[in-house]
């Protein structure tokens, strides 16, 4: 799912990461301890700046499928079938899963589903039927999910039929075997479990009446329907009229739907600009329960506001910003080794610990190659594989790691994450296929009928199609000039782009940026098959491998996936993510085809700098941003 920045998405989005903004004159002193800390019955948790929760209901579109509402809201009320994250390892946990390892039989076509004792919190005990009327929304509505990818091998296409068994079992034959692996870590780990309280059309009618959840699959998408329209506007977007704005954020801790939860939180008090407040469910029967009254996850417009909360003690656990870092850390040169925490910053070294981790993830922003905006050259001009090359020639990650983000970063080369090191990714990404080069970048426009104008703006003078022509429908005159909206609300992602436009300019590319807010950005880079007029967006974080969580990509750069913002689309790459979702071949191929054809703009990514109050103990931080606070104690 998209996150933010190391601020938040990943670092808007969550534990927060090294952003960079100053944090004015005033001459702060930091208290000995915070309020929290006194009591040490809350523990308040920095959202990243301008990177809200703002959809509750887990079945989402891309324009909220974030960390800021998955991982770091949904999973703390209502828990996946299986929550992937053992310590710091991106693996599933048993412990925390609400169902059993999946069983294969009849040569992998049948999966057995096992659930173990859960009940939400009205009473009703966690059954089948529960994950029955998950899979039916999804079937009435395969690609409203933006975990969705097409090809047929993902749910619910990829279900030849499903059956409970018993209250706890669940069995789906499949309509051909696939690789297990992919399929409980990128497909089952997608299903969360719905309560019956949510089968309803209005909140008088009486739960379960809306006949969806109890339904053999697929036999009703029509009440189906129904209830995810009916749902998805009570979270605050109605899916048959997008641009009609519901302000749907105050009724989250008073409805009737969502104060029904099997995590170990319930919400208490939640606004668009409040703190989401939560309180333990009493009624949680799963492990890690909840030692404290409250968790508050407080909302910021930047990172400078959150670094002065937690110097002056309001906040327990934070992001450092960048400007703030009075310790670089040593950036790793190769993938077997691990970045350096630099010494903590002096206003928050008595109180705070200082931890950097690493998602497991890619850090970039798409190029909408469908794009109809810029005077409609945008979309073509993307096409061209030479100017992808010649753009992405012009990104220096190893100098904006070093400079900007002061050693805490690492760089992105293709698909699956450089580091932390894992056995997937391969040696021709790891070596980068386009290191920072001005020279090629120029030399590849020129031969491309481009007059290079460094400094000003490149224009084509030799359209058509072939050797030293621009490409196919761009026309003679068009301008290497594009619109880029980025996140706002950090100085890092700020410099960084700024660096980065200055960087294109000596080819003559020219960039007009904007920013707004994170949710905005996401929301405004959606898919759109037949052409719209976005150009660039940049949310600052790229995305983090949750809840797909093997690095096969077919959710975000498989032809019409639900998660594709840019529209690439080629036949060799479906091929190629088809065999690794398929059979168990290695992601070698598909990677190294994919970093060498540029679907989006890699760019580095920062390595998550976290502020932890040194009176609260916590397991090893989790790479997916998918910590839960139940595992927090005060000591």
């Amino acid at each position: 799912m998209r996150q933010r920045f190391k601020t938040l998405r990943r670092l808007a989005c969550g534990l927060a990461a090294v952003g960079m903004a100053t944090i004015g004159t005033a001459v702060i002193t930091a208290p000995t301890s915070g309020a929290s800390s006194v009591t040490k019955t809350v523990i308040t948790f920095a959202e990243g700046p301008g990177a809200s929760p703002n959809y509750i209901f887990p079945f989402m579109t891309l324009g909220f499928f974030s960390v800021a509402n998955i991982s770091q809201f949904q999973y703390f009320m209502y828990r996946p079938l299986y929550w992937v994250g053992t310590g710091a390892k991106p693996i599933v946990n048993k412990r925390l899963s609400v169902a059993k390892t999946p069983t294969y039989s009849n040569g992998g076509k049948t999966v057995t589903l096992t659930l173990k004792t859960y009940k939400w919190s009205d009473g009703e005990k966690l059954t089948a039927t529960d994950v029955m009327f998950f899979l039916n929304i999804w079937h009435a509505e395969k690609t409203k999910y933006a975990a969705w990818a097409p090809g047929g091998y993902s749910i619910p296409t990829i279900i030849a039929s499903a059956k409970i068994t018993s209250p706890t079992k669940l069995t789906l034959t499949l309509k051909r075997a696939l690789n297990s692996h992919w399929f409980q870590y990128n497909e089952l780990a997608a299903v969360s479990p719905l309560p019956l309280a949510w089968t309803r059309t209005t909140l008088t009618a009486a739960p379960g009446s809306a006949g969806c959840a109890k339904a053999a699959f697929g036999t009703n998408d029509t009440a189906c329907h129904n209830v995810y329209v009916f749902l998805s506007t009570q979270s605050g977007h109605n899916p048959t009229k997008p641009t009609t704005k519901i302000n749907a954020l105050p009724t989250y801790a008073t409805s009737p739907l969502w104060g029904v939860v099997d995590g170990p939180w319930k919400l208490k008090s939640f606004g668009p600009t409040a703190p989401a407040v939560m309180v333990p469910n009493t009624s949680y029967s799963g492990p890690n329960k909840p030692t404290y009254k409250e968790f508050i996850e407080k909302p910021f417009t930047t990172s400078g506001a959150e670094f002065n909360a937690l110097v002056g003690g309001t906040i327990d656990v934070g992001a450092l910003p960048g400007t703030d870092v009075t310790s670089p850390a040593t950036s790793p040169t190769k993938p077997s080794q691990t970045t350096k925490v630099g010494k903590n910053n002096p206003r928050l070294k008595t109180t705070f610990n200082l931890l950097a981790v690493y998602r497991w993830g890619i850090n970039y922003f798409p190029e909408n190659f469908n794009s109809t905006g810029d005077t409609g050259n945008a979309g073509p001009i993307f096409k061209q594989l030479y100017f992808r090359q010649a753009f992405q020639s012009l990104v220096n990650q190893t100098l904006y790691i070093n400079r900007l983000f002061k050693g805490y970063g690492v760089p992105t080369y293709g698909p699956v994450p450089v580091w932390p090191h894992n056995p997937f990714s391969s040696k021709y990404e790891e070596t980068n296929p386009y290191p920072y080069n001005p020279a090629k970048a120029k030399s590849l426009l020129k031969s491309h009928g481009w007059k290079v104008v460094p400094g000003g703006t490149s224009t084509c003078v030799k359209p058509g199609v072939g050797a030293g022509k621009c490409g196919k429908g761009i026309k003679k005159g068009a301008k290497l000039a594009f619109t880029l909206q980025y996140v706002s609300g950090t100085k890092t992602e700020t410099h960084l782009m700024a660096a980065e436009k200055a960087s294109w300019e000596q080819a003559g590319i020219r960039t007009n940026m904007s920013s707004a807010t994170f949710n905005a950005v996401i929301g405004a880079a959606v898919p759109c098959p037949k052409g719209c007029k976005w150009t660039m967006e940049n949310w600052g974080g790229g995305w983090i491998y949750s809840p797909d969580y093997y690095p096969t990509g077919e959710e975000i750069f498989a032809s019409g996936a639900g998660s594709n913002s840019g529209n690439f689309t080629t036949a060799t790459n479906n091929k190629l993510i088809k065999q690794t979702d398929v059979t168990k071949a290695k992601l070698t191929k598909y990677e190294n085809w994919l970093a060498n054809k540029l679907p989006v703009v890699w760019q580095p990514e920062i390595v998550t700098a976290v502020e932890i109050h040194k009176g609260i103990t916590h397991p090893p931080l989790n790479p997916l941003d998918a910590d839960t606070p139940a595992t927090f104690h005060w000591k």
